[in-house]
């Protein structure tokens, strides 16, 4: 069985229906007695990484997570679940949940000069991949350069840039898929991605 954390921080919505297209069970809760007996956790989210922390420490799913992780659980992060992973982001200077060494930055915060060049921030739209590091289970059967869908305008800064399995071209090198043990990460939508993302949900549930 799939959980997908419902922690008030974005339209989940979307992640159901992908996973109902692909005729994967699965339930939807914010509550860690009904997440804890699952096999896979999806871990999604839009907003604000500070408002997002403190949902999850509201609903005690921080210490959840935590736990989950620490047992070396498949988990899978999407966009802003996939940042709030790391140590800590500039979004609110909020501390976060520390499973992987790293922080989130702005792109300006990242690279000043992408203000005067044609990069809007955030990065809305459709962006390809570049693989990179190895092979990556949720990548299996993906094909090289496919385009999937980005919102966002903070970036992933592992500490240690083995983690990173796909990165997008966006001015500068955008971490866009994360890797360590069982735990994994997109920063952009599978679920609203097409058959490429699809594809990348199947890997990970099935």
């Amino acid at each position: 069985m799939i959980g997908i954390v419902d922690y008030n921080a974005g339209n989940i919505t979307s992640v159901e229906r992908a996973l109902k297209s692909l005729k994967i069970e699965y339930i939807r809760s914010g509550n860690p007695d009904e997440l804890k007996n699952c096999d896979k956790l999806i871990f999604p989210g839009v907003g604000d990484a500070a408002y997002a922390m403190k949902e999850l420490k509201d609903r005690k799913l921080d210490s959840f997570l935590k736990d989950w992780v620490s047992k070396d659980k498949p988990l899978l992060g999407i966009c802003l679940g996939s940042q709030i992973i790391f140590d800590w982001s500039e979004e609110g200077s909020s501390d976060c949940l520390g499973f992987i060494p790293g922080k989130i930055q702005h792109f300006y915060t990242i690279d000043k000069s992408l203000q005067n060049q044609a990069y809007k921030v955030p990065q809305i739209g459709f962006n390809n991949l570049i693989k990179d590091n190895g092979e990556c289970p949720i990548l299996k059967d993906v094909p090289d350069n496919s385009d999937f869908y980005f919102v966002h305008s903070y970036v992933i800064c592992p500490q240690d840039n083995s983690v990173v399995k796909a990165y997008a071209e966006y001015g500068i090198k955008v971490p866009a898929v994360i890797q360590k043990g069982n735990l994994y990460a997109c920063q952009f939508h599978p679920e609203k991605s097409g058959k490429p993302g699809l594809k990348i949900l199947e890997n990970f549930c099935k």
